[in-house]
Parts: structure tokens; sequence; C-alpha cells
């Protein structure tokens, strides 16, 4: 009885979430005009285009084989073969899902649209001027100023782009190719990171979800998939350096930490989750304090490098900012999005996080009365931490629409709370059928 009370709860989550989805698509459409929201189909930055794609039978196959088998293989795929597994699917998804759209409009000109990094690849050629010269750019009214991708992120992530450019992978397919394959690595490292923290069982559980992440329609379409695989690698590499791996993990998480400050100002947040990290595996800095060396030492890296070449990363955010409140978000009217951005969550992470995150909450409000499941409050702590973070970014009216793209790196961490789940493969289904909608009705795009 009390279990099927809990599934029937699972489902008022879930039918929650969806309602708060039909809530920012109803009022979108009809309280507030594009002119107020400036997207095309809100709460998503998109239009409503129903059609088919030659990535359609793929999408559906890929869909059906992890729904079907996704749980099992999980449970009984030795460890070692794992990660490389859920790579692979959820590459396979993501190339899936962005390939009904075609080639063309899916994968090659999705960075080359005139608010995107590789519009301004031809003026780097002298690489520590233009960083010397980034924030004259920034500001609307500022000469030549900066597409609106470009002003918005700090220099690292144009960069990128410049140094792909220069080693003869130039150009918007290369782009996309990068962006998803590397975007799909995010789940190996979540898959790490859980698997050090609260055990094998628990990141088994969360594969499947982890590959099926209805995330991947996003993932397969823009530069924060990137951004958010370095961000969860950063991540996972401090959970094993905590843990009682190797020192040289923790100089690897700190770089790719100050990294990822270089490649999104928002996600200084992830400070939060490296915060539960470190309290997770406090044991391990204990006995291993000096593991802070070389963790500080790696995130001190990209940060002096820039500045020695002359690029100010508080000047620049604080230019964003007047930047931010001179475009769109000056029209963007705040008490819609601040709810209507958890709708683009739960369109990024599904209704099966929906109900995860609602065993998170009952994880956490029991941890005094059940101490037999230390593994599940571990997880249960670093997934409340990446909400946190998230809400965090949503309070903080930095991010008032597009954020189906922009919360991608705090999407990852909210999908493991699927692990608490009983029924996988119905929680799995209800995640594939999501995306597969998305991407056959709506054109995602910025």
């Amino acid at each position: 009885m009390t279990r099927l009370r809990s599934v029937r709860r699972d489902l008022y989550a879930a039918l929650t979430a969806a309602l708060l989805v039909t809530a920012a698509i109803l009022v979108g459409r009809y309280v507030y005009t594009y002119d107020d929201l400036i997207v095309g189909w809100p709460p998503l930055l998109g239009r409503w285009d129903p059609h088919l794609g030659p990535g359609t039978p793929a999408a559906v196959l890929v869909a059906v084989a992890v729904v079907a088998y996704g749980p099992s293989v999980a449970a009984r795929l030795p460890w070692r073969a794992l990660p490389p597994a859920a790579w692979g699917a959820s590459m396979a998804w993501i190339w899936s899902l962005a390939l009904i759209d075609g080639w063309r409009q899916g994968i090659a000109v999705r960075l080359t649209t005139p608010n995107e990094y590789l519009t301004v690849i031809d003026r780097w050629h002298d690489i520590p001027a233009t960083l010397r010269d980034f924030t004259a750019h920034i500001l609307i009214h500022s000469p030549d100023n900066w597409p609106a991708h470009v002003a918005g992120h700090p220099p690292a992530a144009t960069l990128t782009f410049v140094l792909l450019d220069r080693i003869g992978l130039g150009g918007g397919a290369w782009a996309g190719v990068w962006c998803i394959t590397l975007g799909s690595a995010g789940c190996v490292a979540v898959l790490v990171t859980i698997r050090a923290l609260a055990g094998e069982h628990l990141a088994r559980r969360a594969a499947p979800f982890l590959v099926l992440a209805p995330a991947a329609v996003w993932l397969g379409t823009s530069a924060d998939a990137y951004f958010a695989a370095v961000a969860a690698w950063a991540v996972a590499l401090l959970a094993l350096a905590v843990t009682g791996r190797s020192l040289w993990w923790a100089a690897g998480s700190g770089l790719l930490f100050g990294l990822t400050c270089f490649l999104s100002y928002g996600l200084t947040l992830l400070a939060v989750i490296a915060a539960a990290v470190l309290l997770l595996g406090r044991r391990g800095v204990r006995q291993r304090p000096v593991l802070f060396v070389p963790l500080l030492a790696g995130a001190a890296v990209v940060p002096v490098a820039f500045t020695a070449a002359g690029f100010d990363w508080w000047e620049a955010y604080h230019l964003l900012v007047t930047r931010y409140y001179e475009g769109a978000a000056a029209v963007r009217p705040y008490e819609y999005w601040v709810w209507a951005n958890l709708a683009c969550t739960v369109l990024i992470t599904g209704l099966a996080t929906a109900a995860g995150l609602r065993r998170t909450g009952g994880v956490l409000l029991r941890w005094r009365a059940d101490a037999t499941h230390p593994e599940t409050l571990r997880l249960a702590f670093l997934v409340a931490a990446a909400l946190l973070a998230l809400l965090a970014a949503d309070l903080s009216g930095m991010s008032k629409a597009e954020t189906e793209r922009i919360w991608l790196p705090f999407a990852l961490w909210l999908l493991p709370s699927c692990a608490f789940l009983p029924h996988p493969r119905a929680w799995l289904a209800a995640q594939a059928v999501l995306p597969l909608l998305l991407n056959h009705l709506v054109a995602t795009g910025w």
C-alpha cells in the first residue's frame, strides 16, 4: 500500500510538471505577445514547425532500444565498459535527434547564425590584441559590437572555435561535431561522479536516464553542450580526487573549473555543486588537505593566462550586465520568466526527473530516520545542490528565456534523481517521447 501511494505521488509530481509547461505555453501565447517575450514558441525559443527528417527512424530506434534494454544492460555490463557504452548511446541519441532537421539545418549551420561564435572568426587574426580589446565591443552601442553570444560569454568560448579553425576544423559542421561529441561525454562525467560519491548501483540505475535525456534536443544544437561537458568533468575529477584517487585529478579538476568560468559567466554557480562534492568527500579532504594545492593551482591557470593577455573578467561581466539590459532582457518580463524558466527545465529534464526530484526531497527529509541507505542520501544531496544552483540562476534575473540551452550544465545533474524511481522502463518511455515530440513539432534555434 505504501509503495502504491509512493508511485501515485510520483505521477502527481509528473502531472504538476506537465501542468507547469502547459501554463507557460498558454500564458505565453495568450497573455503576452512576441514583442513581450521575444520567443517564437513560448517558453521555448523556436517556432511551430511539424516535420519529419532523415534522423526520425534512427531516433525512434535508439529510443526503443534504450527503453527496452537500457536498464538491464546498465545493470549487467562490466563497469569498465559502461561509461563508453553510455557515451556512444548518448551520442547516437543526440545525433539522431539533430538529424531530424537534416544535416544542414540540424548540424552544419547551427553555429553560423548571426548571433553565434563562428561569425567573428575573421576578427581574431591577432589573438592577444583581440583579447586586450574584447571588452571594448561588449556594449550594443560600442563600435563593431560583438554578436549576442560572443558578448554574452567570456572569450574562451569564442577562442575555442577560433583554435578549431586554426587547426583546419573550421566551419559550422566541425563546430557542430565538436559540440555533440563533447556534449555527449557529459553523461559519462555524471556517471563517474555518482559512482565515486554514491556507489556503483545508483550510477547504473541513472545511466539509461542520462543517455535518453530530453536535453539531447539542445545538446545537439548549441555550444552550451560543450560548456556543460567541461563543467561536468570538472566536478567528476573533483569527486575522484576527494575519494582517494591521484592528486593529479585535483589539478585537472581545478584546470577545468577555471576554464568553465571563462566559457560562461553563469557557470560560476557550479561552485555550489563543487561545494557539495567537497562536503560529501570531506573524509578524504581531511585525510589529504594537500589536494587543495593542485586544485587551486589548476584553477588559477586559465584566469592567469587570460588576465596576462589583457582580458579583465570582472570588467567584462559588469559590461555584460549592462549589455543584457540593453537588449531583450529589458523587455522580457521577470514575473513570467521566473517560473516559465522552470517549465523550460521540465522540457530538458523530462517528467521522470520531476518524479525523481520528489523522491529526492523525500530522501532528504527522512535522512535522520533512515540511516541504512547512506548512498541514496549522498546522491540526493548532490542533486539538491544542482537544483539550488539552478534556482539561484533563475532568481538572479540573468536568465530570462533560452534556459533550455543556458541551463544544460545544471540539468545534467538533475537527471540522476531518476535513479530513485521504480519501473524505470515506463519512465524512460516518457523521457523518450518528450524530445521526439519536441524535435518533430518545434524548430528550435536562436
